[in-house]
């Protein structure tokens, strides 16, 4: 009678996870991938128990399948890095960048940064996102009128954080119609 797979999973695992690990943590710049590559080895090894070797076999299998997980992970580095990349470009060219008044802005996004991450996301929602007190509703799941209120709370926040900058603005800062 042969040893069950989970049996046969524990031991594969403990006689080889410092090893494993050792050999990821001398490729990866990052422990967090290291630890990554060796979770995702073993998961693939789990999956294929039965095609796991026997003996001192299954240790070379698992480095082998760390080898094509670590080259997965590379590719897919660099895949991220190219899209960033790309991203970069297209918003260095994008309009909404190259139209924004220089210091004002510097200013303004220092003053919107110290507020809350709740004030910033409603207010956000409404400027740039162009959504209405109905549709934010949904988004975040609570009611038009606690959205109403919010929204007033956020912007008096706003204001109040701009006034003590000594930047000017209108009463209530407006994109393309919506009130901020």
């Amino acid at each position: 009678m042969g040893v069950d797979p989970e049996s046969r999973f524990e031991e594969i695992y403990e006689s080889s996870y410092g090893l494993l690990l050792g050999y990821t943590l001398r490729r990866c710049l990052d422990p967090d991938d290291a630890a990554d590559v060796v979770a995702e080895t073993f998961v693939i090894a789990w999956r294929r128990i039965e095609e796991v070797p026997q003996g001192d076999e299954a240790r070379l299998w698992l480095f082998g399948v760390a080898r094509r997980v670590l080259a997965n992970h590379r590719r897919g580095e660099r895949r991220h890095e190219q899209r960033t990349a790309a991203l970069r470009e297209e918003l260095a060219a994008s309009r909404f960048v190259t139209e924004l008044p220089g210091e004002d802005l510097s200013r303004m996004g220092q003053v919107f940064r110290t507020l809350s991450e709740e004030d910033r996301e409603l207010l956000s929602l409404i400027a740039w996102e162009r959504l209405d007190p109905g549709q934010i509703s949904k988004i975040l799941g609570i009611s038009r009128n606690a959205v109403r209120v919010r929204l007033y709370r956020a912007r008096k926040r706003f204001a109040r954080g701009l006034s003590e900058a000594g930047i000017e603005y209108p009463h209530v800062v407006t994109v393309e119609g919506s009130a901020l």
